[in-house]
């Protein structure tokens, strides 16, 4: 992966350790753990947090008990710690957690289910197969390079393509004529919530929406003009910002 990590493979990394936090009996403890983890200080994570090294020491003791926003916090500083060494964590974690680093451009959850409707709004969409129900719900999305997708990806790195739930659109960009991304969902034995493709104009071909009508997968084709009006339109629609929000579109 590059010296900078994605958002998206840092917005994973951070989820999963808050999520260690939160739902651990001894949060402090497990707050101590990822802080050794990561070889970071107290004094660096105060620094970072903007306390004093006494409060992060009370929280890690039990004597206090972390809230939601402390949480966020104190695992943002740990990326931060991390980066300002070259992301050696970091990077360790996106590979034992099969994150897709090189394939995927953007991956995030939406702050509220989004309908066919609303998704075809975001992705400037057509409806390739529009006998399906309208009222179909998507709960977040990933844009994925098609050519890199089809061949660097094993079968669990796509299963990591579809986060937390399957019912989320992947996007394909970069496509062709749309037969290959469809090949690799037929193909897949967990399909997404939908399927859409950016790239054909004139040379669509016709196998794609077979295969997504096949898979009983909601098809669309994006007329967005570049990746990055694509993945902006899409963005409006996210439940977070970057978490470091310097990096750009992509």
């Amino acid at each position: 992966m590059s010296t900078r990590p994605r958002d998206y493979a840092l917005s994973l990394v951070a989820r999963r350790i808050a999520g260690d936090i939160a739902m651990s009996n001894e949060p402090g403890a497990t707050m101590k753990k990822w802080r050794e983890y990561f070889n970071a200080s107290q004094q660096e994570i105060a620094r970072y947090m903007g306390v004093s090294s006494s409060v992060v020491s009370d929280y890690e003791k039990g004597r206090r008990v972390p809230g939601v926003r402390f949480i966020q916090r104190y695992v943002k500083a740990l990326l931060q710690v991390d980066q300002s060494r070259g992301w050696p964590r970091i990077q360790e974690m996106t590979r034992t957690m099969g994150i897709p680093a090189e394939a995927v451009i953007d991956m995030r959850d939406f702050r509220e289910a989004l309908t066919i409707e609303d998704l075809l709004e975001a992705v400037n969409g057509v409806l390739l197969a529009p006998d399906y129900p309208i009222d179909k719900r998507v709960y977040g999305y990933t844009v994925v390079d098609s050519i890199k997708a089809i061949a660097t990806l094993s079968g669990i790195q796509f299963y990591a393509l579809l986060g937390g739930t399957p019912e989320r659109a992947i996007v394909f960009t970069g496509v062709r004529m749309g037969r290959s991304p469809m090949v690799a969902v037929r193909v897949s034995p967990v399909k997404p919530g939908v399927v859409v493709i950016h790239g054909p104009r004139e040379k669509l071909d016709p196998l794609a929406v077979e295969l997504a009508k096949l898979d009983g997968v909601p098809l669309i084709l994006s007329l967005a003009e570049t990746i990055e009006d694509l993945v902006k339109g899409l963005r409006k629609y996210s439940q977070e910002e970057a978490i470091f929000p310097a990096a750009g579109v992509v």
